[in-house]
Formats: C-alpha cells, sequence, structure tokens
C-alpha cells in the first residue's frame, strides 16, 4: 500500500485537498456566521467576518479546481466515466457562481443591513455546504 502511495504523485492531490478543507471551512464559517448574525442585526463585525469568509473561499475553489484537473490529467481520468467524478465536477463547477452571488448578498447585507440579503446568503451557503459535502463523501466512497 506505500508503495501505491508513493508512486502517485504528491502535490496535485495534496493541493486538492488543501483548497476543498479550506472552501468547506470558509463556507462552513460563513454559514454559522450568517446564522449567528440573525440574532444580533446591529453587529458590523459579524458582517464583515461572513464576507472575508466567503471571500477567502475564492482562492480556495480555484486551487481545488486547477489541481482536480491536473490530477485528472497525470492519473488519465480526463475520459473517465466515473460516477464520483461527476458529482465533484457538477458541485464545484458551478459552485463559483453561487459563491459570487452568496458573496454579493452578504456584500449587499454588509452595507445596508437589509435583514433579507442576509437570510439570502445564509440559505444559499447552506445549499452550497451540503452540496460540497455531497462532493466529499462522493470522492471518499468513490462512487460507481
Amino acid at each position: 500500500m506505500t508503495l501505491l502511495a508513493y508512486s502517485r504523485a504528491f502535490w496535485p492531490l495534496f493541493l486538492h485537498v488543501l483548497g476543498a478543507m479550506t472552501l468547506f471551512g470558509a463556507v462552513s464559517a460563513a454559514a454559522v456566521i450568517l446564522f449567528a448574525a440573525h440574532r444580533r442585526p446591529d453587529a458590523l463585525v459579524l458582517r464583515r467576518a461572513a464576507f472575508t469568509s466567503l471571500l477567502v473561499a475564492i482562492p480556495a475553489w480555484a486551487v481545488t479546481l486547477a489541481c482536480a484537473y491536473w490530477i485528472e490529467s497525470d492519473e488519465g481520468l480526463s475520459n473517465a466515466n466515473a460516477t464520483w467524478l461527476g458529482i465533484g465536477h457538477g458541485v464545484l463547477e458551478p459552485g463559483l457562481v453561487v459563491l459570487l452571488a452568496a458573496i454579493g448578498c452578504t456584500y449587499w447585507w454588509k452595507r445596508t443591513g437589509a435583514a433579507i440579503a442576509g437570510r439570502i446568503a445564509a440559505g444559499v451557503t447552506s445549499v452550497y455546504l451540503v452540496l460540497l459535502v455531497v462532493a466529499f463523501l462522493a470522492m471518499t466512497g468513490k462512487w460507481g
């Protein structure tokens, strides 16, 4: 088993997992902050923290996606029809649109204090968090 792990490229997988963990951590931190901030609409610090957390998620998303393509090309998985790859790309690639929508709503909420913007941002980040969990389960279990 050690020989198999040693023969694979270390850096692409390491950076992919690091980016995915950072992405999950940033989105989950933003979701927790957004839900906690509903109780305290006057807390500007919480609004800034949620916005900053989502800004951290963008480079983490880019590293995760770039390293996923790097691994696919190194391992010859580009033409593979694996379910776990489809789920991973199906969650990660449109995730940028979801992250940008959450960042936009969080920025709107940070600037105006409109409660509806905070609720929308909390809902969007929660949905994306659930999708990330499904993708992580697919990656670790190698479905199909």
